[in-house]
C-alpha cells in the first residue's frame, strides 16, 4: 500500500520520444518551479510550494487536504549529486509522524532536463506556461499501471488592486435554490448595496433597489439578490438575442482574482442572468453561448419585490468551450474577483440603466464584460 501510494505521488510523464534540446543537470535549468502550487487530486486538495534554488538545492513541501483536512505532509528536496540531480522525499502523517524509518527516503534519481520537462525516475514535471503545469501519475495496481494527468496552477502575485474587500462565510448547511433564502447563512449574513450608476440616466429608488448577500461551500460560490424594479422587461425570446437589453442579473467571476482582459476568453466570465434562468456570456467564438451548467438560479416575485437566489460553480482560465471542464473546489482563504449588476428596462428597446455594485473610475463605466480589474475582491472564510 505504501508502495502504491508513492506511486501516486509520482509525478510521471507518459513515454514518447524527446524532441527537445537536452539540457545540462544544474537547478537553473528547472527553477521554473518554483513557487506555490495548487491543484485537485486524490480526491482532494493539493498544494505544494517550491523554493528558488539555493545552496545547491531546492526544497518543497506538499500537503494534501480531504474534507477539509490534512490527510499527509510531505518534505522534498531535489539536490546536486556528482554532476547530477536527484529528488529525495519523505512523508509524514497529520500528527507528523513519519512514513517511512529515520534514515530512509524514497528517491528519484535524474533521467534528463528539456526545456519544459524534468523527468526523474518515478516523477516528471511537464511546464505548459509560467503558471501551469501539468502533471502525469503512474499507478500500479494488480500488475497494470494507469497514466493520469493532473493540471496545478501557481499562484502568482497579484497585480489587480485590492478593492471593495467582502468576507463571505461559509455555509455549514445545504442552500436549498429555492428562491426563500430561510437557511441560516442567510439570516447570519449581511447586505451588501447594488448602487452605483453605470450606464444611463439618474434613476429613483421607486424605479430600482437593490442590495444582495454572498456565502460559499467546497463546491460553489452563491449568491442572494434582493431587486425592486417597477416594471419587469422580458421581451427577447431567444436567449442569444439582446439579452443584455431584458431586465437581467449580471454576475462578474474572476476565479483566481488576477484581473485583466476577459472579452473573449474565460479569465473571467460576466453572466447574465435572465428572468427565465438562462445564462449567457460570451464565448470564444465572440457570440453569445449559454452558459446553463454554470448556474443554477431561482427567483420569487412580490409585488414589486424579486428576491433571487443563485448557485455559481467557478472555473478557472484553463476552461475550454465545448469541452467537459472541472469546476474549481473552494477553499477558506481563497480570493476571488466579484462584481453584481443589474440591467434595467423600463418598457423601451434598450435598457434605460445598468446598475453596479462596484464604483467604478473614468467617464466609461460599463467595462465590467471587458475588463475584470474593475471588479471587486471576495474573500472565503470559515
Amino acid at each position: 500500500m505504501k508502495h502504491l501510494l508513492f506511486l501516486l505521488i509520482a509525478f510521471t510523464l507518459p513515454s514518447k520520444a524527446q524532441t527537445s534540446k537536452v539540457l545540462e543537470p544544474k537547478l537553473e535549468n528547472i527553477k521554473w518551479i518554483a513557487g506555490t502550487w495548487h491543484g485537485e487530486a486524490f480526491g482532494g486538495i493539493t498544494e505544494e510550494i517550491w523554493s528558488e534554488p539555493s545552496g545547491g538545492s531546492m526544497m518543497a513541501t506538499f500537503k494534501l487536504i480531504n474534507d477539509g483536512k490534512v490527510t499527509f505532509y510531505e518534505i522534498e528536496v531535489i539536490r546536486e549529486v556528482k554532476n547530477s540531480l536527484i529528488l529525495q522525499l519523505k512523508h509524514f502523517g497529520p500528527d507528523l509522524k513519519g512514513w517511512e524509518t529515520k534514515d530512509e527516503t524514497v528517491d528519484f534519481p535524474l533521467i534528463e532536463i528539456t526545456e519544459n520537462k524534468v523527468v526523474f525516475e518515478g516523477m516528471s514535471f511537464e511546464k505548459n506556461s509560467d503558471n501551469e503545469m501539468n502533471v502525469y501519475v503512474d499507478i500500479e495496481d494488480n500488475g497494470k499501471t494507469e497514466t493520469v494527468k493532473f493540471n496545478y496552477k501557481k499562484t502568482l502575485k497579484n497585480s489587480k488592486p485590492l478593492k471593495q474587500l467582502i468576507k463571505v462565510k461559509h455555509a455549514k448547511e445545504t442552500i436549498n435554490i429555492d428562491g426563500i433564502a430561510n437557511e441560516t447563512i442567510w439570516k447570519n449574513s449581511e447586505w451588501h448595496q447594488l448602487d452605483q450608476l453605470w450606464l444611463g440616466e439618474a434613476y429613483t429608488a421607486d424605479d430600482f433597489k437593490g442590495r444582495y448577500k454572498l456565502s460559499w461551500t467546497k463546491d460553489a460560490l452563491y449568491l442572494l439578490a434582493e431587486i425592486q424594479d417597477d416594471i419587469i422587461v422580458d421581451t427577447h425570446k431567444d436567449p442569444l438575442v439582446a439579452w443584455w437589453d431584458d431586465d437581467c442579473l449580471e454576475v462578474f467571476i474572476d476565479e483566481d482574482n488576477s484581473g485583466g482582459e476577459h472579452q473573449f476568453n474565460h479569465n473571467a466570465f460576466a453572466y447574465h442572468i435572465a428572468l427565465d434562468g438562462n445564462v449567457v456570456d460570451m464565448s470564444t467564438k465572440r457570440e453569445g453561448k449559454l452558459y446553463n451548467s454554470h448556474i443554477e438560479s431561482k427567483r420569487n416575485v412580490t409585488g414589486n419585490t424579486t428576491l433571487w437566489e443563485v448557485k455559481i460553480k467557478l472555473f478557472n482560465d484553463t476552461y475550454k468551450d465545448d469541452m467537459d471542464n472541472l469546476p474549481t473546489t473552494l477553499q477558506a482563504n481563497k480570493n476571488i474577483g466579484f462584481a453584481l449588476a443589474y440591467c434595467d428596462n423600463d418598457s423601451s428597446l434598450e435598457r434605460e440603466n445598468f446598475i453596479g455594485s462596484i464604483p467604478v473610475e473614468g467617464e466609461d463605466k460599463n467595462r465590467g464584460w471587458i475588463d475584470a480589474n474593475i471588479f471587486g475582491t471576495l474573500q472565503l472564510i470559515d
